[in-house]
């Protein structure tokens, strides 16, 4: 009879037990699956994200209204600011040529984006060693700044995007040295060795972008990465001036092609139901639909994290209004796209056709322009100089503008091309923007043995006059 009795007592327990089990886990999903908190998926991790503007000036406008536009995606998805950490110079707000002061759009329907955005790393504190070091999580290496890093653990989740300038084995920072390629590898490396992160995804909007990881980013670290271009080929800007359904107001680009096309298509769909994968598929075809005007949009890293929900990198939202979703649709069938390279003087341009004539301020926007692509014709032939000094006149243009096969990164001794970069700036002066087109020669001239003395011997003769 005792022994009945306890029988019984052990089955309301274990029932009540299982109960109040069931009811906490229940709650606890319920908890998860909440849009205001989705910054914690399944698996209890917290997603982070950097934004990264590596650009400065008003003519670049397109590539902080990229960012701005990023972090309310992110807000929206619900990241809370302590997880989201922005680079940008913000200098474009209020920027005395902004017709819109203390607001930056990115589409041409003028919703603002600026509003919220965290000011973490603005200004001269925009550098590359505070960006590596924030994506490390190592704040006493940090310069300036909030101090704010990606302090994660191994089961978070990390999303990286960076849209400005670039070139062959570099993305452009405005303080300091660039981004070479072999040191952003290097410290995604040393993040995945230290066990710090479950999955991380790279968005990377910048010309030859693909150069920065191919052959280059090893399968295995739980990475995924798209680029809004080739190891070779210029990525585009859009919403330029000049075209119909852009406010005459405005002088400069509002936004970068792959960048809108991944943030208007993540503005129009549920982030939990829309794969990387399907998102990657979206962005492609609309990179690329301009024909001899678009770029390719590259996959890299552990393509098996493609179908991953975006809800796990961006936060958890559903279709909204923040952006006029049908005139979107409509915008990008008709718009022209600007390469990278030619945004500059698109913007330089309008400068000289919208000034008074006659008048100093066109004079001067005139004599700007002339200068620019003087500048560029410079660069232009000091590098074809180069090559035939180097290689010969028949050979000389071919091996500085080589492409290798895809797989192989541009260079196999990243201190040599290091060393020869800096040899030509203390020789012909800092790289321009435009000028980083040409850094395929340096990784070329290392490939073929080129040495730092024979090349310091030759700029001695060719850049008698420094020129930036």
């Amino acid at each position: 009879m005792m022994a009945l009795c306890f029988l019984v007592l052990f089955a309301l327990v274990f029932t009540q037990h299982s109960e109040s089990r069931l009811t906490q886990e229940t709650f606890k999903n319920a908890f998860k699956n909440s849009p205001s908190n989705s910054n914690v998926d399944n698996d209890d991790g917290t997603i982070w994200a950097v934004l990264v503007a590596g650009s400065k000036h008003y003519e670049n406008y397109r590539h902080q209204a990229d960012i701005c536009h990023s972090y309310q995606i992110l807000k929206r998805g619900g990241l809370s600011d302590e997880n989201i950490i922005v680079f940008m110079y913000d200098d474009i707000a209020y920027n005395q040529q902004n017709p819109r002061q203390g607001t930056i759009i990115n589409n041409p329907d003028g919703q603002d984006v600026y509003q919220g955005v965290p000011k973490d790393y603005t200004g001269e504190n925009l550098t590359a060693n505070n960006l590596l070091n924030a994506i490390l999580g190592d704040k006493t290496a940090i310069t300036g700044g909030t101090g704010k890093v990606v302090n994660s653990g191994p089961n978070d989740r990390i999303f990286i995007y960076y849209a400005d300038h670039g070139g062959p084995g570099i993305l452009s920072m405005p303080n300091g040295d660039d981004i070479y390629a072999q040191d952003f590898i290097s410290t995604l490396e040393k993040k995945y060795q230290m066990g710090t992160y479950k999955t991380m995804v790279i968005y990377v909007e910048a010309c030859e972008s693909g150069s920065i990881f191919d052959g280059l980013l090893s399968n295995g670290m739980n990475i995924y990465v798209t680029t809004a271009a080739n190891p070779s080929e210029s990525s585009y800007a859009t919403y330029c001036p000049g075209d119909s359904v852009i406010s005459s107001e405005f002088q400069t680009c509002l936004g970068d092609l792959y960048s809108v096309s991944w943030m208007e298509d993540s503005d129009m769909r549920d982030s939990r139901s829309e794969t990387l994968e399907s998102q990657y598929q979206v962005v492609k075809e609309r990179t690329a639909e301009g024909g001899s005007v678009g770029s390719h949009v590259m996959q890299y890293g552990d393509n098996e994290l493609s179908g991953d929900p975006l809800s796990l990198y961006i936060g958890s939202s559903s279709p909204n209004s923040f952006i006029n979703n049908q005139n979107n649709a409509t915008h990008h069938n008709t718009i022209s796209n600007v390469d990278q390279h030619e945004a500059d003087i698109v913007y330089l341009k309008q400068k000289v056709l919208r000034a008074p004539k006659g008048s100093m301020e066109r004079k001067e926007a005139q004599k700007k322009l002339e200068a620019t692509l003087t500048h560029r014709d410079q660069i232009d032939s000091t590098f074809q100089m180069i090559g035939k000094a180097l290689f010969g006149d028949d050979k000389g243009h071919e091996m500085i503008k080589t492409v290798r096969s895809a797989g192989k990164p541009i260079v196999d001794d990243w201190d040599c091309f290091k060393n020869l970069v800096g040899t030509y700036k203390t020789h012909c002066g800092q790289l321009s923007t435009y000028g980083k087109k040409h850094m395929r020669a340096f990784a070329n001239m290392c490939n073929a043995g080129v040495q730092q003395a024979q090349l310091a011997k030759l700029l001695s003769q060719v850049c008698v006059n420094k020129f930036n």
